[in-house]
């Protein structure tokens, strides 16, 4: 039935994102017209939490090393949060440009990826 996802990160500093994405992340991408990349992700996989408040979505990255892929991205003069210990995982988050963020984690919590 359903045969991917796609994302979307929307930023004031897109071009900055789509640098970060392809030069630091490594990420393929295709031209989907007019120079607009579409970035290839690797597997994903889906949570839904309760609410009470106003709705949102979040984005992770997911990794096996937290500590590695966040002393990686130093040494590329990308900025992380201090790494923390969370009941599910150790978590981060990465300074994408114009000061934006997005979610970095190590799971520690079973995952449908991992069988």
């Amino acid at each position: 039935m359903i045969s991917s996802v796609h994302a979307i990160i929307y930023s004031k500093h897109a071009e900055g994102v789509r640098a970060f994405l392809s030069e630091v992340l490594g990420l393929e991408s295709v031209d989907a017209g007019d120079g607009w990349p579409i970035f290839a992700g690797p597997p994903l996989e889906i949570a839904v939490h309760p609410t009470d408040g106003e709705p949102e979505h979040e984005l992770y990255l997911m990794c096996d090393d937290v500590r590695a892929v966040s002393a990686a991205l130093e040494r590329r003069g990308i900025r992380t949060e201090p790494i923390e210990e969370r009941s599910w995982g150790l978590s981060t988050s990465i300074e994408l440009a114009g000061g934006e963020r997005i979610g970095l984690y190590e799971p520690r919590h079973p995952s449908p990826l991992r069988r």
